[in-house]
């Protein structure tokens, strides 16, 4: 299994490994000093939005990008299907950036699916091949979602699901693209609801910052259990330590009021306790990487049930605050030493976890799926520490997962919100 841990040295490569590994004391790493936090976003949810790029056989309604006329046929796995593509306009990075995420929400009714794909104008001024950052559909009856290994080039590569740009083709500009997929012949079609990404160049641990906001709140999110899985499901990565990303997932989709029915975990094992949560774990496999872990995955399963989501880096535990006060819970991606954060007493090559809120004086208040029970995942942690840890591995990544109706904090004046 292709195990991508998020490094101390640089910026992750790639999304968390997806899981905790409980660890030993390890020899100190340099920290790069902190620098700029390159980051912004840009995304399209609405017929208004998607009017401003290029149609090939597809058409906005709803507030959605649909299929309505064949642009030909692909045949993927020995199977004949029509395709239909939106293409973004030209997003300005406003600075060089080294990575970039893309993240989408969309519907796949029976055997469609979607490919999402990304390509920029780098700093020596070439424009790059177009490269794919995932292969979607809701379940695996038809087709496995899959990131796409191989696409390296003289322009950087795809880490599962993170552009990573070769030293002078950082990123100047980009555009996502969005391929939708049908049985040939067929009447069903995808629907893609959200497109976006996220492009940053950010280096070190940051500056520790004061509370600046949200203390004193903790969200109700509830709280599982990624331990109580172990051995569940081997061929969906066999829960436990593997699983902190759908455990994560499921426990701000609960604190939402959704999620999947009885119906659909009705093939979980009745003895397991939580079967929701092996229902994302199975929802989010990678079939490629061979885990759970895959960024946009996350949040495009939580799409599946009218959620709004999407992946982007925030620059300090300040702008993660203003989400709290605005009542939205965050996921986090981080990974740190045995006993470097107070209040977390193992070590993780990489791990996602949910931010509930803040102590009176600042110190997160997390829901950490790596507990032995469920009673046993909420857990107050040091702030300075934490902080860093978070900025300094994977660059500050999170999934925003909300309701359609709870809206976004004001975003600053780079946005990457």
């Amino acid at each position: 299994m292709e195990r991508r841990a998020v490094l101390r040295s640089t910026v992750a490569v790639g999304a968390s490994i997806g899981f905790a590994t409980v660890a030993g004391p390890a020899a100190a790493k340099p920290t790069p000093p902190a620098g700029p936090r390159n980051i912004a976003y840009r995304g399209w949810t609405s017929d208004a939005d998607f009017g401003s790029g290029t149609h090939l056989g597809t058409a906005a309604s709803g507030d959605a990008l649909r299929l309505t006329a064949a642009a030909g046929q692909y045949t993927y796995l020995g199977a004949n299907y029509d395709y239909a593509s939106w293409t973004s306009p030209s997003v300005t990075t406003g600075f060089p950036a080294t990575e970039a995420i893309a993240s989408w929400t969309a519907d796949t009714p029976g055997a469609t699916w979607v490919q999402v794909e990304l390509r920029g104008v780098t700093a020596a001024g070439n424009t790059t091949a177009w490269k794919i950052m995932g292969r979607w559909a809701a379940d695996d009856a038809t087709i496995q979602r899959t990131s796409v290994p191989g696409q390296t080039d003289a322009d950087g590569g795809i880490a599962i699901d993170t552009w990573t740009a070769a030293a002078g083709r950082e990123l100047t500009s980009w555009q996502v693209r969005v391929t939708l997929y049908r049985p040939a012949g067929g009447s069903l079609t995808p629907v893609v609801r959200s497109l976006g990404a996220v492009a940053s160049a950010v280096s070190g641990s940051g500056t520790a910052t004061a509370p600046a906001a949200a203390q004193g709140i903790t969200l109700n999110v509830p709280q599982y259990s990624q331990s109580i899985h172990a051995g569940q499901y081997p061929q969906y990565g066999g829960g436990g330590e593997a699983w902190c990303s759908p455990t994560s997932t499921s426990m701000v989709l609960a604190y939402w009021g959704t999620g999947p029915t009885p119906a659909d975990y009705a093939w979980v094992d009745p003895g397991y306790a939580d079967p929701w949560v092996d229902h994302a774990a199975r929802s989010t496999y990678d079939a490629n990487y061979g885990g759970t872990g895959n960024w946009p995955f996350n949040t495009a399963y939580a799409g599946r049930f009218g959620i709004d989501g999407f992946v982007t880096r925030l620059r300090s535990l300040n702008e993660a605050e203003k989400f709290i006060a605005a009542g939205i819970p965050l996921i986090l991606s981080l990974s740190f030493k045995k006993n470097e954060i107070p209040g977390l007493t193992y070590g993780t090559n990489g791990h996602l976890l949910v931010l509930v809120g803040f102590s009176a004086t600042g110190e997160p208040v997390l829901n950490d799926p790596a507990a032995a029970t469920n009673a046993a995942v909420r857990k107050t942690v040091g702030r300075a520490q934490f902080e860093a840890a978070w900025l300094g591995t994977s660059g500050g990544v999170v999934y925003v997962v909300k309701q359609p109706a709870t809206a976004l904090p004001p975003a600053p004046a780079q946005a990457n919100w």
